[in-house]
């Protein structure tokens, strides 16, 4: 297994030697080692092969070790085969130095730095050596981190990429995870980093550089688009396990019909150095020969850092145009895409996600660092949602745009694909729990001020004598709900509130709910409870009997089953173990019942009911679950708290339900997709554990159920069992992962017709995106609305001020229900003019939108992500 650095190893060094360096000696064994390259890797079917041995065995014949005068006798006889040229139908690879440094893996963000610094210091003084040298550089984060820890070396840097040789590549802040941040992060990855390249180099990259990380969402072409990029690579699928990926240069279409032309180099390596053996294997290894004939190598150590080296570039310089070999030429990503493009007009499409058959245990690793980067995720889009109503309504505010950006980078950096994944040692769990930490403490005093400046007027001046509650939603939505406000002498009251989409509502007296919750434990020591719009009985051991919608008397729960059933696995990876979970851990199930404390009522009704319990799991860890009905609330939650001290385990929660369906839906960003709930195909069955946001759906035609989620990942849907992954236990690279408290919510909702109809992506979101209570003074104030989008099928996902245009915000929409729909957004902001931008917000051409009496007109086709520049009166 990979293990973490051991901070007490030691070394003793023995010898040490002053050495001359004979550089026809060197030459001499490069030119043989690529002779015997020929020899060995050619195959005895190929007269060449021979050709190089036979040379090769001459240079012996000729050379005399203790005689250098006989060694350019030798060097000759090389160079005639290497000087023999090849035809016009041979393959050509385009070579290019790279050096993949993983921002935080077994080592921590600080090591990184040095590593950085260490590997282009090496690249830079092989460029002054090799003019010819290109070096294909990726992660505007550690370009930012040479720019402020090495200054002399960043110059030098500067100068090389105005010559062309060292180039920015990728256009995100750092290579991130593919699979499990946000759209908005998504999006942020790309401005951040594109933004960075463009102050810096005068230029943004034209390709979406991520050869490493564990998958690759059906969104990214549409993002990709929308930030400038029409070309990717990577290289991460040649690692599947189950299936062989067809293709190595294809276009890749995803959920809204974005295409990018897409080349996973066909050595399926980002590590290359640069041998025979390699080149021969990128052109036997390329399935689609007669399609295209050009193809990329990286050469260059990597994970660490290190990068190309001397003795790889004079291998590459001799294989240049060798007969029997391919062509290798030191190339750009711009030249061999360039290629690719001319010679696109036969690939082939693949249309949704780029799912990898590996890894997939990385959903689920180190728990509290997903529940932080989803916490984090809201608290931005909170922050940002006030503080660009708070701008709007006063003159006087400032938007905190600079802490915002430092906020922003701090996340995206967590999202770097081996910390978001928790794959990576406990020292940099540590640092990414202390960023989350920052960005919820700084984030929190954001939000205060932006409040503040938003509804100054309406605030309480003195604690504890609130006569009102100023209640705020950042959601595009109006909500009813209960929420938990603070009242005289500190104590918490419920109230069933209604709040206007993005804006607030001073709330005096509180709503009465039109059916009250009803709490009830039968002789058998079952809880009922019911709220007029679902109705649910529970065993003892906290497990639902029964799930029925009130008002068809559907019922969700098959007979003879257990909803709400906590499963326990054997989690035992072959190699990777933070990594992987492998399929054979679904045979060693053992559903979790050991009970501590049976259900009981620990809220009777009215506005809330809720009944809590207690079960040992495993050994030595405890779960303690509250399970929450509100008044008109459509879904039953569970608020779960989990004392974790397991070794290689797997905890899930498992619904059965009563529906047919062979597909499941999953959220993913900007959209959802769906996946099979069968093993027809070695396709469908290597998809036995996937990747969710906050929302899977299995509904057959009127009738479906939902998991919604606040902070977990890992999911699946076989047969007629939705399963939600809850927590792993992994012992490497982090002997202590996940060892720990836990604390997260899930709920299950039931729902007539299909979810778009019944509200799902909505109810997820008010999930995850809690209303705020203030307490308020008693003043007068009409509920106040800043947006609203008329169709439930589009989502205002974003709302902040403009990156170069203090005077504008921008909005950003995506359609959700995966339909073609006319959506008018209005405002109350004073907008004085509209227009269409892409996301790096550069104005679209012809993208002026008149405003109207209804707001703004928006054509939306199926999972189309909009984002529009509103310049407001000053």
């Amino acid at each position: 297994m990979i293990a973490p650095p051991d901070p007490d190893r030691r070394f003793t060094l023995s010898k040490a030697e002053l050495v001359v360096f004979n550089r026809d000696v060197y030459e001499l064994l490069v030119d043989l080692e690529i002779l015997l390259g020929m020899a060995q890797f050619l195959g005895e079917e190929n007269q060449r092969s021979f050709q190089a041995l036979y040379t090769a065995n001459q240079m012996i014949n000729v050379c005399d070790v203790t005689d250098p005068s006989t060694f350019p006798a030798a060097r000759d006889l090389a160079a005639a085969i290497f000087s023999q040229r090849n035809g016009e139908s041979q393959h050509t690879i385009h070579a290019m130095g790279h050096c993949h440094i993983d921002s935080a893996w077994l080592w921590p963000y600080e090591e990184t730095i040095r590593k950085c610094a260490r590997s282009w210091v090496t690249v830079v003084r092989l460029m002054e050596c090799n003019p010819e040298l290109t070096f294909t550089c990726s992660q505007a984060q550690q370009f930012e981190w040479v720019r402020s820890w090495y200054p002399g070396l960043y110059a030098q840097i500067q100068d090389f990429v105005a010559k062309g040789q060292f180039i920015p590549v990728g256009g995100t802040w750092v290579e991130m995870d593919g699979n499990l941040p946000s759209g908005e992060s998504m999006v942020r990855q790309f401005l951040q980093g594109q933004q960075f390249f463009q102050e810096q180099f005068g230029r943004i990259c034209s390709e979406f550089w991520l050869p490493d990380t564990f998958g690759y969402s059906a969104q990214l072409p549409q993002l990709m688009r929308g930030c400038g990029i029409r070309r990717f690579l990577t290289q991460k699928l040649s690692w599947n396990l189950v299936n062989t990926f067809p293709h190595h240069t294809f276009f890749w279409e995803g959920i809204d019909g974005s295409r990018v032309l897409t080349h996973f180099p066909p050595g399926d390596s980002y590590e290359m150095h640069g041998q025979v053996e390699e080149m021969l294997k990128t052109v036997k290894n390329n399935k689609d020969k007669g399609r295209v004939n050009h193809s990329a190598l990286l050469f260059g150590f990597g994970d660490g850092g290190g990068g190309p080296t001397q003795k790889m570039l004079d291998r590459i310089k001799r294989m240049s145009d060798t007969d029997g070999l391919p062509r290798v030429q030191i190339s750009t990503p711009d030249r061999l895409f360039s290629v690719l493009e001319k010679e696109s007009s036969q690939l082939c499409t693949w249309v949704g996600e780029l799912f990898l058959e590996l890894h997939n245990g990385t959903y689920t690793t180190q728990a509290q660092i997903k529940k932080g980067n989803r916490e984090c995720e809201r608290i931005l889009h909170d922050v940002e949602v006030l503080s660009t109503l708070a701008l709007a309504r006063s003159g006087m505010f400032q938007y905190p745009a600079s802490q915002l950006q430092r906020l922003w980078r701090l996340l995206l950096l967590n999202q770097f694909h081996d910390v978001l994944p928790g794959s990576c040692i406990q020292l940099v769990v540590e640092d990414a729990l202390q960023y989350y930490a920052e960005i919820r403490r700084a984030g929190a005093q954001l939000q205060e001020e932006a409040v503040q400046s938003l509804c100054g007027d309406l605030l309480q001046p003195k604690a504890g004598s609130a006569e009102s509650t100023l209640v705020l939603n950042t959601l595009p939505w109006e909500r009813t709900e209960v929420i938990s406000r603070t009242g005289p002498a500190e104590t918490e009251t419920l109230a069933l509130v209604t709040v206007p989409s993005m804006g607030y509502a001073i709330v005096r007296e509180p709503l009465l709910p039109a059916q009250p919750v009803a709490v009830r434990k039968r002789e058998d020591g079952s809880i009922a409870m019911e709220n007029g719009v679902i109705a649910v009985c529970l065993d003892m051991m906290g497990r639902l009997t029964s799930l029925r919608l009130v008002d068809s008397e559907r019922e969700s729960v098959p007979d003879g089953c257990y909803a709400n059933q906590f499963a326990l696995f054997d989690d035992v990876p072959l190699y990777w173990d933070a990594w992987d979970v492998m399929d054979y851990h679904l045979e060693t199930r053992k559903p979790v019942t050991t009970l501590l404390k049976p259900l009981e009522i620990t809220l009777a009704g009215g506005l809330r009911g809720s009944a809590s319990f207690s079960l040992r799991i495993g050994k030595s860890s405890t779960l303690t679950q509250e399970i929450i009905l509100d008044a008109a609330c459509p879904y039953l939650r569970f608020l779960t708290q989990v004392e974790w001290k397991e070794a290689h385990k797997f905890l899930k929660v498992e619904f059965p339900v009563q529906v047919r369906s062979t597909n499941a839906t999953y959220e993913i960003q900007f959209g959802h997709l769906q996946r099979p709930t069968h093993y027809n195909t070695s396709w469908d069955w290597a998809r036995f554990e996937v990747w969710a946001h906050k929302w899977l759906d299995l509904s057959e035609h009127c009738f479906g159920v939902a998991l919604l989620n606040d902070c977990k990942y890992g999911a699946s849907a076989h047969r007629n069992v939705l399963s939600l992954s809850l927590l792993r236990a992994p012992k490497s690279p982090d002997a202590t992962a996940d060892i720990a408290h836990h604390q997260f919510t899930y709920a299950v909702m039931p729902h007539r017709g299909s979810f778009q109809e019944a509200g799902v992506i909505q109810c997820a979101y008010n999930l995850n995106f809690p209303l705020h209570a203030v307490a308020a003074s008693s003043a007068q104030c009409p509920a106040w609305s800043a947006f609203s989008v008329s169709s439930p099928a589009v989502v205002l996902e974003t709302v902040k001020q403009a990156e170069d245009r203090p005077e504008a915000v921008v909005v950003r929409l995506y359609e959700a229900h995966g339909s073609t729909v006319v959506a008018w957004l209005q405002t109350s902001l004073p907008v004085k003019e509209a227009m269409l931008c892409d996301l790096l917000e550069r104005p679209a051409a012809r993208g002026c939108l008149p405003l109207e009496q209804q707001g703004v007109r928006l054509s939306f086709t199926p999972f189309h992500v909009l984002s529009i520049l509103l310049v407001l009166r000053q």
